[in-house]
């Protein structure tokens, strides 16, 4: 596997499942990297240095050499372009074609439903609970549905689809949603937990109250 002439500088926030899932690859590829924790709460992702690498003042972003990438989408397709060997994005116009439909629905559905909502119980934010129940458990039905016929979401094999939808989905139960209607769901989390290189996304206190009651 290729490797960067130098590691990668990552700067992230630890509870932002956009940043987890950056993380998770770079460890699934075992590519080097260092960690800038930036400061969310203190607002370090508006000001300078932070707005030079990504004016839309959000985290992750990713300095590899000369390149410099903010998305988590994005970079986990650079990171598969440039350095994966395995097949997590594949080459095929139809599989390839799988594997966006579901970073869109990482971008779409996903962030609506339960990352909004754990949003709003991690950090206090305000919003219509209920609306990102309904959303997350549209989209959970729907992933159960296609899980009983795969235990990827994308193929035969895991794919840069079950990275990108993993973190939000594993910490569910911090938004309030409960994964026990869906076993399919919960099995698929075991394999990606399963998988050589995986680290997982610390739990919040919110998190640590939810494994304790359910």
């Amino acid at each position: 596997m290729p490797a960067p002439d130098q590691p990668i500088r990552f700067h992230q926030h630890p509870l932002s499942g956009h940043c987890h899932r950056v993380a998770l690859f770079l460890n699934l590829l075992d590519l080097p990297y260092d960690t800038v924790e930036v400061d969310l709460l203190k607002g370090e992702q508006k000001a300078e240095p932070f707005l030079a690498l990504n004016p839309f003042a959000q985290v992750p972003v990713i300095e590899d050499g000369s390149v410099v990438l903010p998305d988590s989408n994005a970079i986990l397709v650079y990171l598969a372009k440039r350095y994966d060997t395995e097949g997590w994005l594949p080459e095929a116009p139809e599989a390839a074609a799988r594997v966006q439909r579901w970073l869109s629905v990482a971008a779409g559905q996903l962030v609506n439903g339960p990352a909004i909502a754990r949003i709003s119980n991690v950090f206090g934010r305000k919003v219509d609970l209920d609306q990102c129940a309904a959303i997350a458990n549209r989209l959970f039905t729907l992933m159960e549905s296609e899980l009983t016929e795969s235990e990827w979401l994308a193929g035969d094999r895991p794919t840069l689809a079950d990275v990108a939808l993993y973190s939000y989905t594993a910490h569910a139960p911090e938004g309030g949603i409960s994964l026990e209607p869906y076993p399919h769901i919960r099995a698929w989390l075991g394999r990606i937990e399963a998988l050589p290189g995986f680290i997982p996304m610390p739990r919040t206190a919110v998190g640590l109250q939810a494994a304790v009651s359910g």
